[in-house]
């Protein structure tokens, strides 16, 4: 039983004989190690694994060793072959050209070597793959833990998922709220920012980015101009910098912005967002509170429960399952738009929170006639149910 259902799906790519290379991408800590192993350690095959996650970065000749390594494991078992396996690839500069050099010169000699690469920052990930490797990888996208994997795992109830997300090496911690908040910003807020983001990509204001994930997680839920994120931020830069820096927090699965929808029209960047957190251990984390704090204070819970609908939804989209947007018109507001395809549904969330605009659902349907209208608590849909279940159930894919 592997500790993930995508497992089954990377175990039958290594049984198979067709030979792409194999990616996992996904953020920090989400069992991306810890499922490649059990996959190589079922797959029967020799494996040659190796990380490149160090202090300081790795350089191309390092990924040829390793290579090198796989090729006479190979040899050794020429029936069956060799698996390399490349942890945190996206540190080493320069790395999908050289796996591109390396992988063509095998696919031309037959050599039985079966790759697999991981990487914790998934937009640096597909740039390289883009950029290099069209026709030859196949990508396995792990999201965050969903309610389900934690409830199965750890025997989580719904509330403890709402407050403590879905991170599972910081479920031992769950009964400790200080030791749980400290592990969180340091070992996963922290250890993302400075080593998935700042030591990998050029950012020429680290300070304000790191200010802009704060706001992210204090104000998710909420729909926000890159102007006045810059008045909250009390910075002088630009809206481009702000836009590129919430796309470089998406890309490392920690916050991103929603665009609005506007239906066949094409997706204005500049229009204002909405904050989204990827995982709601991110902004509880944050926020200085108890579990207990948390439950009772009804405004900020009720930004909980909506932040972990849209955490749910915006998960799938990551994985390419579907698009995720918010619409607004004037006072009125629909929480969440889905499109798969070309089948959209409308979501609204029934939070207990008080909102900044009136429920736009019937506006909302006027304009764009949605497939399927969905209301998510109250007396709709109960929240646990819709959590329960992958987006796809919901979104008719």
């Amino acid at each position: 039983m592997f500790s993930r259902p995508q497992g089954g799906q990377l175990a039958r790519r290594l049984r198979e004989p067709r030979r792409f290379i194999q990616v996992v991408a996904g953020p920090r800590q989400v069992g991306k190690t810890t499922l490649v192993r059990q996959v190589t350690e079922a797959s029967g095959l020799v494996c040659h694994y190796a990380s490149a996650d160090e202090p300081t970065l790795r350089g191309r000749d390092w990924i040829e060793q390793q290579w090198e390594a796989a090729r006479l494991a190979a040899r050794d078992a020429p029936r069956r072959g060799a698996l390399l396996v490349l942890d945190e690839i996206q540190k080493i500069s320069g790395w999908s050209e050289t796996v591109k050099r390396l992988w063509d010169a095998d696919t031309a000699g037959g050599v039985p070597v079966k790759s697999v690469l991981l990487g914790s920052a998934p937009l640096l990930i597909q740039r390289g793959l883009t950029e290099s490797l069209a026709g030859r990888f196949e990508v396995l996208h792990l999201p965050h833990w969903s309610y389900t994997e934690m409830r199965e795992a750890f025997g989580w109830n719904l509330e403890r998922y709402l407050f403590h997300g879905g991170y599972p090496g910081a479920a031992p911690l769950v009964g400790e709220p200080g030791p749980w908040a400290r592990y969180v910003k340091d070992s996963l807020i922290e250890t993302t920012i400075s080593r998935d983001v700042l030591l990998l990509t050029r950012v020429d204001k680290p300070a304000l980015l790191r200010r802009l994930f704060e706001l992210g997680c204090a104000c998710s839920g909420q729909v926000l101009s890159y102007q006045k994120m810059l008045g909250q931020l009390q910075d002088a830069g630009n809206t481009t910098t702000l836009a590129h820096y919430l796309e470089l927090l998406g890309g490392a699965g920690m916050v991103i912005g929603l665009q609005k929808f506007a239906g066949a029209q094409a997706r204005q960047r500049g229009s204002s967002p909405k904050l989204q957190v990827l995982n709601t251990a991110l902004m509880n984390a944050q926020a200085g509170m108890t579990p207990g704090e948390a439950r009772k204070d009804a405004a900020y819970w009720g930004r909980v429960v909506e932040s972990a609908v849209g955490a749910h939804l915006a998960n799938a989209a990551m994985t390419g399952l579907c698009e995720l947007f918010y619409w607004r018109d004037r006072n009125r507001e629909v929480d969440f738009v889905v499109r798969a395809g070309k089948t959209v549904t409308a979501i609204e969330v029934k939070s207990g929170r008080g909102r900044e605009a009136l429920p736009g659902m019937a506006a909302f349907s006027a304009a764009f006639k949605p497939k399927r209208k969905l209301l998510i608590g109250g007396d709709g849909i109960a929240l646990e149910t819709f959590l329960s279940r992958p987006v796809e159930h919901w979104v008719n894919v």
